[in-house]
C-alpha cells in the first residue's frame, strides 16, 4: 500500500531536522555579533568575500555601536561664521575652508542660531539685496549619546546633512554630518576640496590627562612625527607611524586598541580591515610607560 502523502512530508521533516541538527554539530552558526565577525573574517581569509565588503559589514556594525561623541568635529575646530559681525570679516574663511554648509553663530560658539548654506552666498555676491539671518537653515540639535544608525536614518529621512552635537547642559559639543557617519561605514569619502597636505598630518588637541596629545594620519611618516612631536621612534623598518602600530602589535589594529610604545601613550580612533585612519597619541610623562 502506497504511503499517503502527508505521510512522506513528514518523513521528509524528520530527515531534514536531522540533518539541520547535524548540520549545527558540525558547523553551529554564529550566535553572535563577535562569531559572526569571526565568520566573516574566515570567509575573507578563504576569498569568499573581499577586503572592501568586510570593511563595510565592519563598518555597519560600528555605526550601531558607535555614538556621535565618537565621530563628532569638536567645538574648537569647528568652522563657523559670526553673524554678528559684517561678512568681510568671515568671507575669507568661507573661501579658505571651501565646506558646503556652516553653522551659524550670534556672537558666540554656543549661540548656534542655524546653517549657512555656501551656495546661499552667491546672491552676495550678485549684489542683490542680502541679509545673512534670512539665509539661515534651520539647525538640527543632537545629544552627544545618540548612536549613529538612527542619527543616519534621521539624516535621510529629514533630509538634513549637519546636526549641532550638544552637552549634558546643553552647550555645544561639536557637529556631525551625513558624511561623517558614512565614512565609518565605506572608509574616507574624498571630494575636490580635501585636502592632504603633511601640515593636516598632525593635529594638536586639547591635552589630556597625562600630557599633549595629537590626533594624527596613520599614514604619516616617521620622519615628520619624530620631527613634530620630539620623539626617536625607529624609521628603518616602516615608514609610517600607521605600520610601525602595525608591526608593534603583531596585527592589523583595530578601534579601540590603546598601548604605550616608547612614552607614547596610543589608540586607534578609525581603522577597518585593510588598514589604520587615525590614531590618538598622547606623551606620557617619564617614567609611566606602563601606565596602560
Amino acid at each position: 500500500m502506497p504511503e499517503h502523502p502527508t505521510d512522506v512530508r513528514s518523513d521528509v521533516k524528520q530527515h531534514r531536522s536531522l540533518f539541520e541538527r547535524l548540520t549545527a554539530l558540525i558547523s553551529p552558526e554564529p550566535e553572535n555579533r563577535a562569531e559572526l565577525l569571526e565568520v566573516l573574517h574566515d570567509a575573507h581569509e578563504r576569498n569568499l568575500i573581499d577586503a572592501d565588503a568586510l570593511s563595510m559589514i565592519e563598518g555597519v556594525f560600528q555605526v550601531s555601536e558607535l555614538s556621535a561623541r565618537d565621530i563628532m568635529v569638536p567645538r574648537s575646530q569647528m568652522d563657523v561664521i559670526d553673524i554678528s559681525k559684517p561678512i568681510e570679516d568671515w568671507m575669507p574663511s568661507v573661501l579658505a575652508t571651501a565646506h558646503s554648509r556652516f553653522p551659524a553663530v550670534d556672537g558666540e560658539r554656543d549661540k548656534v542660531i542655524g546653517i549657512l548654506l555656501a551656495k546661499d552666498l552667491l546672491r552676495y555676491y550678485a549684489e542683490e539685496e542680502f541679509e545673512v539671518r534670512d539665509m539661515l537653515r534651520p539647525a538640527i540639535f543632537i545629544p552627544e549619546s545618540k548612536r549613529l544608525n538612527v542619527l543616519l536614518r534621521d539624516f535621510r529621512a529629514n533630509h538634513n546633512h549637519m546636526a549641532i552635537v550638544v552637552d549634558e547642559y546643553s552647550g555645544v559639543a561639536g557637529l556631525i554630518t551625513i558624511e561623517d557617519v558614512l565614512e565609518q561605514i565605506v572608509g574616507d569619502i574624498e571630494d575636490e576640496y580635501d585636502f592632504d597636505e603633511e601640515e593636516d598630518n598632525i593635529l594638536s588637541i586639547k591635552e589630556g590627562l597625562h600630557g599633549p596629545r595629537w590626533r594624527i594620519k596613520a599614514l604619516t611618516e616617521l620622519e615628520q612625527f619624530n620631527a613634530e612631536l620630539g620623539t626617536n621612534l625607529p624609521e628603518d623598518d616602516v615608514d609610517t607611524i600607521g605600520g610601525l602600530v602595525a608591526n608593534h602589535l603583531g596585527r592589523m589594529p583595530h578601534k579601540g586598541d590603546e598601548f604605550t610604545i616608547s612614552g607614547l601613550r596610543f589608540e586607534v580612533l578609525r581603522a577597518d580591515a585593510r588598514q589604520i585612519h587615525v590614531l590618538l597619541v598622547e606623551k606620557l610623562p617619564p617614567g609611566q610607560d606602563d601606565l596602560l
